[in-house]
């Protein structure tokens, strides 16, 4: 019953023009399809999805691309003579565009703990790592105009050298958004907080989005010290509360790793403002978790499944 009235909220606030529930397909939904490409997003818009998240990279030449690793990816790429490719490979921003649109991106290497995750993606062979202007391009041609894009920039403080300074990814990006209208259509979301007020800071009208993991194994922000990803915005700072932290940024959107998540932490952030978005969500008993908590979103590689669970 609860899960019901939740639904039917979100309905009604649909109707009433306010902000609904937002549903976005990660990397384009790579449950079902090739991730990061246009065959995937072309998909996911006849999905009915509310937002498409996808990653971005820069290339040597000054090319924003749609790619997850800041490296070719040896579970994803064969080159042009179709094997995959093997050992360590360079990263996108040694490539120049050219180079980079030689790889073939449209399965998953048989055999990997990446393709038993996905053992239902459907192959695309022949797909290219895609530029940022082709989706706009792509989703303008389909005469979409209610579409959101969510944009993660991929980008590592602590081995610099991989992708262009913060600064600059902020500057050819916002400078992209711009060129294609789009700027009341777009978030920009990343783990390196660098980025996002470089984005506040020559456009702050477009949304940003502060991505967070803690986990044993892995973190972008700390709960006692200090971080650097954090762009000095750290949560010992604002009396322990991540939330506060981004609020303090000048965020308007949290998107936290769904694990880490609390239905106390959930009311924390709208408390102040904040949209609750998280990642990556896969499995139906967790949705239905999270959207009984009361976030504003999810981000899942399986949006299919995700628009069950609504009753969409």
């Amino acid at each position: 019953m609860r899960l019901l009235l939740l639904l039917l909220s979100a309905v009604l606030v649909a109707a009433s023009g306010a902000s609904a529930f937002d549903l976005q397909a990660h990397r384009g939904g790579r449950a079902l399809w090739p991730e990061n490409t246009l065959p995937a997003f072309a998909m996911a818009l006849d999905l009915g999805v509310d937002t498409l998240e996808l990653d971005l990279g820069v290339t040597r030449d000054g090319h924003l691309i749609i790619a997850h690793d800041p490296h070719v990816p040896v579970d994803l790429a064969r080159g042009p003579d179709g094997s995959w490719v093997e050992g360590a490979q360079p990263a996108w921003y040694d490539l120049t565009l050219a180079q980079a649109q030689t790889y073939d991106v449209g399965r998953i290497r048989p055999g990997t703990s990446y393709a038993e995750r996905f053992a239902s993606q459907q192959p695309i062979d022949g797909t290219r790592v895609p530029t940022l202007a082709a989706l706009f391009d792509l989703v303008r041609a389909r005469g979409d105009e209610k579409v959101r894009f969510n944009i993660e920039t991929k980008i590592d403080p602590t081995p610099p050298g991989d992708t262009v300074d913060p600064d600059r990814f902020a500057r050819l990006l916002v400078d992209a958004v711009q060129q294609a209208g789009l700027s009341d259509r777009v978030t920009i979301q990343s783990f390196d907080w660098r980025t996002l007020q470089g984005v506040r800071d020559i456009a702050p009208g477009i949304r940003t989005a502060y991505l967070t993991i803690v986990t044993p194994e892995e973190g972008n922000v700390s709960l006692e010290g200090t971080s650097p990803w954090t762009a000095g915005f750290d949560p010992v700072r604002y009396g322990g509360s991540l939330p506060a932290a981004i609020r303090a940024a000048g965020g308007t959107i949290w998107s936290p790793y769904y694990p880490n998540l609390t239905p106390k932490m959930v009311k924390e952030a709208q408390g102040m403002g904040l949209q609750v978005v998280p990642w990556t969500v896969n499995g139906e008993a967790e949705m239905r978790q999270l959207v009984e908590w009361g976030v504003d979103g999810l981000i899942t590689d399986d949006p299919a499944l995700a628009r069950h669970v609504l009753g969409r």
